[in-house]
């Protein structure tokens, strides 16, 4: 899983097969101490929120929309599960174990944890230059034939070289770094009293603190289908190579070099 600190090393699927088959590729490089560290740091606080915030939906599965929604609101839909609350109505004739507190104290130590190391990756990523060169499409890599190539070779489910990654994958990163983790920061902050009270702005934009919560949950989807196929994309470009470059630093084994 890479959602920040991955993208060095190509883990989609379909990366053209050679410099003529399409815009000039991306040369796998090193991946340094900073990214290994910060993505096995993401990786770790991101299952942590994953399990904590399942835990926390459970507790009320209905969502709404606007500032305020209770059980006696129509939702404006709701997940088909038990609850862990006696007093919301699922349709079931039981409920689930109640972890709310603990789960909402190791949520957001998680979240706070993970937003220091993605703000740690951005800083290095803006300062170092890595974004600007391993990151950013040039204008050959948009073109319409270079694109329609690129994805042709996805839905085929072509193995990826080990030496390069495509356009869609930078894409695809720069999407889940700028845009749903900071759609998913802000969402979570906006259903905060304390930080509505100083920002009340943050949550006002987005509809109220129900709609705040409705769109993070939206959010937290999107990501954990980025990571799905993250893993998928690393299995199928090969999985010890890739857990060797992110583990090591390396992404070749000595032998393999020689």
């Amino acid at each position: 899983m890479a959602e920040l600190g991955s993208v060095q090393v190509p883990l989609g699927v379909g990366a053209p097969s050679s410099a003529s088959d399409g815009p000039a590729a991306k040369v796998a490089t090193p991946h340094s101490a900073l990214v290994r560290v910060t993505h096995w740091i993401t990786t770790l606080c991101f299952l942590a929120l994953l399990v904590t915030g399942a835990e926390i939906v459970i507790s009320h599965p209905r969502f709404y929309w606007g500032e305020t929604g209770t059980i006696l609101t129509t939702p404006l839909f709701k997940l088909p599960i038990p609850s862990s609350r006696a007093l919301v109505p699922t349709g079931y004739g039981y409920v689930l174990p109640d972890q709310n507190g603990w789960s909402r104290y190791l949520h957001f130590q998680a979240a706070w944890l993970a937003v220091l190391t993605g703000l740690l990756y951005v800083i290095s990523g803006v300062v170092t230059g890595h974004f600007r060169k391993d990151l950013l499409p040039t204008t050959a890599d948009l073109s319409r034939r270079g694109l329609s190539r690129a994805i042709a070779n996805h839905l085929r489910f072509e193995r990826p070289s080990e030496a390069e990654y495509n356009v869609p994958q930078r894409l695809t990163y720069l999407f889940v770094i700028f845009v749903l983790f900071p759609l998913v920061i802000w969402t979570g902050l906006a259903m905060s009293p304390a930080f509505v009270s100083a920002f009340p702005a943050s949550v006002t934009v987005l509809g109220g603190q129900q709609s705040a919560r409705t769109i993070h949950f939206f959010v937290s989807l999107a990501l954990l289908l980025f990571l799905l196929v993250h893993v998928g994309m690393v299995c199928l470009a090969g999985f010890r190579s890739r857990m060797r470059a992110m583990i090591t630093g390396r992404t070749r084994s000595p032998m393999e070099r020689t």
